[in-house]
């Protein structure tokens, strides 16, 4: 199992001021990638941000220690991360970079990179950026420093490329959506591209100021989103995490429709159509149902270990091009290289149009398993998963769903928590099972404390 010192399951992510998100360690940071990338051709990197406060002094810390190696930032401003992965790949640079916590709260941060084709870093790579970390940073000779820039129609250029993924035979000007952008860095592209393929638009999260990034909106919190689309009688809500890669839609009734019925609904255009290529990869944490109803159609359904990285990679080795999270990290190869919230919708928006169907009558064939998700935060070690009573709990409730449901206990690679996921038949026992499993976990958490 590789063991990486600062890398986690999508970059590097932790509290402003601690460890690894200061100035002088992405000073550092800045200076080792450049190390690395100063092989490629290209001198350029790309860098984009979400819209929380820290990111001008993590940006300007990380730039410089690019310069000092000899590389040139470009600067994009607020921009989704998909749209870094998108202008890497136009400019032809060395890497692109995102600073960002993604659906964290806002005295978050964290940082991804994507290559030069515009996916995120290989193992080989990040693994050549830690060794670099080790050396001490010198200063490469004033003839050799990078110089810095703008790119001033970054915003722009990212609208028209998500406006020609949509069919360009269509319009959306019979429907009517409430989009929520979560404070983020969709804010000022997400509504330009709905409303300028001709949809009704009401926007809501789309007043950044540095701290309200994800709080009470956006993909993680549909409440403020559901009762809207209900009042504004529309006819489909859209909700984007604070980075743009995540997507959970809400149909005309508020119900929510989340990365898994995405997948299915998408899948199962493109097998109407015939365009469909080998099958879906999900994750541990896809939901049953998903499997199940995409059984229905003959579909392959492979589940990857979590993270867009994971999904990703399992799609190259299969050849596929659908795959994605239940949390809303939708990746459709055939349209761009990385999970892609604003272009997922579009996908979804034209199945719409194609059958005359509203969302909730489209999700009607897929059934999704009753299941609970609880994030419990972890205090010291993070190696509960080898507890005694945590596997004996666990075994416990696996033993009570009697081979009818799913138990999964991990540490999240983005955040210090541990996730308690229960999935079965009956929603009654999946809260028991799920309370009683949490339970455990926190009074060892107090336990830990307490030493």
């Amino acid at each position: 199992m590789r063991i990486c010192k600062y890398f986690g399951t999508d970059g590097i992510r932790g509290k402003v001021g601690d460890l690894l998100i200061t100035p002088d360690f992405f000073l550092k940071l800045g200076f080792a990638v450049g190390r690395v990338l100063s092989q490629c051709g290209s001198r350029k990197v790309i860098i984009g941000k979400d819209t929380r406060i820290s990111g001008d002094m993590l940006e300007l810390a990380l730039a410089t220690g690019l310069l000092a190696a000899g590389l040139s930032p470009c600067f994009t401003g607020p921009m989704p991360t998909p749209a870094i992965s998108y202008l890497t790949r136009t400019f032809r640079a060395a890497a692109g970079i995102v600073i960002s916590a993604s659906h964290n709260p806002f005295y978050d941060n964290g940082i991804k990179f994507f290559s030069t084709n515009g996916v995120k870093l290989s193992d080989i790579a990040e693994d050549a950026i830690e060794s670099e970390m080790e050396k001490s940073l010198i200063c490469v000779g004033s003839d050799s420093l990078g110089r810095s820039g703008y790119i001033f129609d970054a915003a722009l250029q990212y609208i028209e490329f998500c406006k020609r993924t949509f069919p360009s035979h269509l319009t959306l000007d019979t429907l009517k959506i409430v989009v929520d952008c979560a404070h983020g860095s969709t804010f000022n592209i997400a509504p330009n591209v709905l409303e300028e393929l001709g949809a009704t638009i009401i926007s809501i999260g789309v007043e950044p100021n540095g701290v309200n990034i994800n709080k009470d909106c956006g993909s993680t919190d549909l409440c403020l989103l559901q009762k809207r689309v209900v009042v504004e009688h529309a006819d489909v809500g859209i909700a984007y995490d604070g980075d743009g890669d995540r997507i959970i839609m809400v149909d005309h009734m508020g119900y929510a429709v989340d990365g898994d019925q995405i997948l299915y609904l998408i899948a199962r255009e493109q097998l109407r159509k015939n365009l469909l290529t080998g099958g879906v990869v999900g994750t541990l944490m896809s939901n049953n149902g998903l499997e199940l109803a995409l059984k229905e159609l003959c579909i392959p359904f492979l589940r990857a270990q979590v993270g867009d990285r994971n999904v990703l990679e399992m799609l190259n080795i299969k050849g596929w091009r659908i795959g994605g999270e239940n949390s809303g990290h939708i990746i459709l190869l055939d349209k761009t290289t990385t999970g892609d919230g604003i272009i997922a919708g579009l996908q979804v928006l034209a199945i719409m149009l194609y059958s005359n169907k509203s969302l909730r009558d489209l999700c009607r064939d897929i059934t999704l398993f009753p299941q609970k998700l609880v994030n419990i935060p972890i205090i010291g070690s993070k190696n509960l998963l080898e507890n005694a009573h945590i596997k004996l709990v666990t075994d416990k409730a696996k033993a009570e769903l009697q081979g009818k449901g799913r138990v999964i206990l991990r540490v999240s690679g983005t955040e210090p928590l541990m996730r308690v996921m229960v999935e079965g038949e009956d929603e009654c026992q999946v809260g028991l099972i799920s309370n009683y499993i949490s339970h455990a976990v926190e009074e060892i958490m107090r336990d830990k404390k307490n030493l």
